[in-house]
C-alpha cells in the first residue's frame, strides 16, 4: 500500500495513527501542498478531486480519510478502532460524518485564515470570516464537550477511529487559533489522545 499524504494535515495525520495502531505496512509519499504537488498530471490522474489524502493498494485507489481509515480497519480482523458490532460501527461513523460536516469546517476556518493564508499566501486573515468561524467553532464545540463529560473517549471504554477523526484537528490548536480556552473536556480528551503512541508516532516531522 501507498498513502500519499501532507504530514502536517489533520486529514493525513488521522490515516497515518491509524496505520500505526493498527501495525499495517504502508508507504508514505508526501504531497507538498505549499507547492502545489497534488496539480501535478501524475497526482491527479489518481485523484482528481487533487486532495489528500489518498490511498492506493494495488489497483485500488481510494479517497477521503474516514473512508481510507475504515478501510485499513478492515484488513485487522477483531480490531478495536472499528469493532465489528454494528451498532458500535454505526456510532464511530456517526462521529466521522459529525467530524466532516460540522467540527471539521468550523476548525477549517481558523486553519484557512490563522495559517494557510499568513504561512502559504502571504496575505492577512479576514476578521469577519474569523468571526462566523467563532459562532459555528462554538456551536459544535459545545456538542462534543457536553458529550466528553464522564467519558474517556467518544464511543465506547476505548480509543477508536472516531476520536482520531475528531482529534485530528486539534494538534493545530495554537498555530490555528481555535477558541478552545472554555472547553475543559475537549481539553481533557485530547490530553489523553496525545498520550497514545500511535497519535505520537503520527506527528509531523519534516519531509
Amino acid at each position: 500500500m501507498k498513502l500519499y499524504h501532507f504530514p502536517i494535515s489533520p486529514n493525513s495525520r488521522r490515516v497515518v495513527a491509524t496505520l500505526h495502531h493498527l501495525g499495517l505496512d504502508c508507504e508514505l509519499q508526501a504531497v507538498d501542498l505549499s507547492k502545489r504537488d497534488q496539480l501535478q498530471p501524475e497526482f491527479v490522474q489518481i485523484n482528481p478531486n487533487h486532495m489528500i489524502p489518498t490511498l492506493v493498494d494495488g489497483d485500488f485507489v481510494l479517497w477521503e480519510s474516514n473512508a481510507i481509515m475504515q478501510y485499513l480497519c478492515s484488513k485487522v480482523s477483531d480490531n478495536s478502532l472499528f469493532p465489528a458490532d454494528p451498532i458500535v460501527r454505526a456510532d464511530i461513523t456517526r462521529w466521522q460524518f459529525w467530524q466532516t460536516g460540522h467540527f471539521g469546517s468550523a476548525c477549517g476556518v481558523f486553519i484557512t485564515e490563522n495559517i494557510i493564508k499568513p504561512v502559504f499566501l502571504q496575505a492577512e486573515p479576514d476578521l469577519q470570516e474569523i468571526a462566523k468561524g467563532e459562532e459555528r467553532f462554538h456551536r459544535f464545540a459545545k456538542v462534543l464537550d457536553d458529550h466528553l463529560k464522564g467519558r474517556d473517549w467518544l464511543v465506547g471504554d476505548g480509543v477508536t477511529l472516531a476520536d482520531f477523526s475528531v482529534g485530528s484537528y486539534l494538534d493545530l490548536t495554537s498555530m490555528a487559533k481555535y477558541p478552545l480556552e472554555p472547553y475543559l473536556e475537549i481539553q481533557r480528551w485530547y490530553a489523553g489522545i496525545e498520550q497514545l503512541a500511535a497519535w505520537q508516532s503520527s506527528a509531523p516531522q519534516k519531509f
